[in-house]
């Protein structure tokens, strides 16, 4: 039985965003495998992507790990703003797998890459009821949710959950810096 491993994406900045992704581990040699350690990698090229395609439409693989190549897929399709098709890969995921919290995470990606904050927060709030491989990732795309939203007091304690968990993090250090907190 092979072992699925799923990347997570995140957003960066609401004006520009750059969603934080998270992949997922298939292991087991073939396409799959290939497909997931392309994710994992941060590779961006279609070619990738292609792998990803290849391994869906050719390979047997258990419920789990298709889940985790759809996943995978989206992630590679996210990280070059094609927010319509990485979400359909997180629906075909979630379906197959309704507990795989990287499904969410990076469905919650992509709702903030097209600025439906509200969509996203539902998501990623159920990636991190779930549990998910990176959880500062999750986190940090809640930020972004949140502050397109307007409630900066909880972007604000969300990037620094972010930093947090992983304190050698740049991206919420940056966006931290933004932020003036007063006494009242």
């Amino acid at each position: 039985m092979s072992k699925v491993c799923i990347a997570v994406g995140f957003a960066a900045v609401i004006l520009a965003p750059q969603t934080v992704s998270a992949a997922t581990t298939v292991f087991g040699g073939g396409m799959a495998e290939a497909c997931s350690k392309a994710a994992i990698r941060g590779e961006v090229e279609v070619q990738y992507e292609k792998i990803c395609t290849e391994s869906l439409q050719t390979e047997f693989l258990d419920p789990r790990d298709r889940a985790g190549t759809f996943v995978n897929r989206g992630v590679l399709r996210l990280r070059r703003a094609r927010y319509e098709e990485a979400t359909q890969d997180f629906n075909d995921a979630v379906r197959l797998a309704p507990d795989l919290g990287e499904a969410y995470v990076n469905r919650g990606a992509a709702a903030v890459g097209r600025h439906q904050f509200a969509q996203a927060l539902t998501d990623i709030n159920r990636s991190i009821e779930l549990g998910v491989d990176e959880p500062a990732k999750a986190y940090f795309n809640r930020a972004m949710a949140y502050e397109g939203l307007g409630n900066v007091k909880a972007a604000y304690f969300d990037y620094q959950k972010a930093l947090e968990i992983k304190p050698d993090w740049d991206a919420p250090k940056t966006e931290l810096t933004r932020f003036s907190v007063s006494q009242r």
